[in-house]
């Protein structure tokens, strides 16, 4: 399939000094269990790269290991050609930023306190001011469309507000590379419309994001390249309706699938049922 390949394909071949971020044969396991299995592949600089899969595929699991919230068992990360293994955790986090599927606080910070959080890594070891902290988390705050939520409590929040607070809280770090699992969860239409739009600004301004998505809609309607993840391999990556074909959806997903174009914007729009 053209632009499209296996776990041995694209990934594998970016050396360490690619732009963007290169997985090379990551492992994570649970146990005895292999919950990602030696997966390879590349997110690309000033790409939103989406990464989809059946439930339990492995996604949040891979996300965390190149996060650093997970110890991988084997395998290497660079981003930017520099060995994310090798960075100490204050550096990792100017680099990168992760907002995790229901992540949040039981603290009752306002949504400011939490947004300037993203902070933390640029102020001084010994505790003195960060400069730039203040313009930085007004611009969060103003781009993840939270204006209206800056005093409230984040405890009072509905789930897809909280979502978009922790979205401006990574913004606030000014990631290399932004990582997210399910940014669209918890989100009305409008507000996963927004959310989608401003990724695509953060692509523009050169940041590369990787983002666990389970509608594989917006995957294709969205993304510039795509990773699928089956069984906690790598089976396919490449340019969104090259690689999400109807011969893979019906191999991963079990579905009998077709792309249409929406009519009014032109994007794809998937057409599922099931194979039975």
């Amino acid at each position: 399939m053209s632009g499209a390949g296996t776990g041995t394909g694209a990934g594998t071949g970016a050396g360490a000094a690619s732009p963007g971020l290169a997985v090379a044969g990551l492992t994570v396991r649970i146990g005895d269990r292999s919950v990602v299995d030696a997966a390879a592949f590349t997110a690309p600089p000033r790409a939103l790269t989406a990464l989809v899969g059946p439930n339990g595929a492995g996604k949040s699991s891979l996300l965390r290991a190149i996060a650093g919230a997970e110890r991988p068992a084997a395998g290497s990360l660079h981003l930017d050609g520099a060995d994310l293994a090798a960075l100490g955790r204050r550096e990792r986090a100017r680099r990168l930023a992760f907002v995790e599927q229901d992540a949040g606080t039981e603290l009752p910070l306002s949504v400011e306190s939490v947004v300037g959080l993203g902070r933390t890594p640029y102020g001084a070891l010994l505790g003195g001011p960060d400069r730039d902290a203040a313009a930085a988390v007004d611009a969060a705050i103003t781009a993840a469309g939270i204006d209206h939520l800056r005093g409230r409590e984040i405890t009072r929040l509905s789930g897809g507000e909280r979502q978009r607070v922790l979205l401006a809280r990574a913004l606030a770090q000014h990631p290399r590379l932004l990582l997210l699992d399910e940014p669209t969860n918890h989100l009305d239409i409008a507000a996963q419309l927004a959310a989608l739009t401003l990724l695509r600004g953060l692509v523009g301004e050169g940041v590369a994001v990787l983002a666990a998505l389970h509608d594989l809609g917006l995957a294709a309607a969205w993304a510039d390249h795509v990773v699928v993840l089956h069984e906690g391999r790598v089976v396919a990556e490449g340019a969104p309706l090259d690689t999400l074909t109807p011969e893979l959806l019906a191999e991963v997903y079990g579905v009998r699938a077709s792309w249409l174009a929406d009519p009014n914007t032109g994007r794809p729009v998937l057409a599922a049922s099931p194979l039975r």
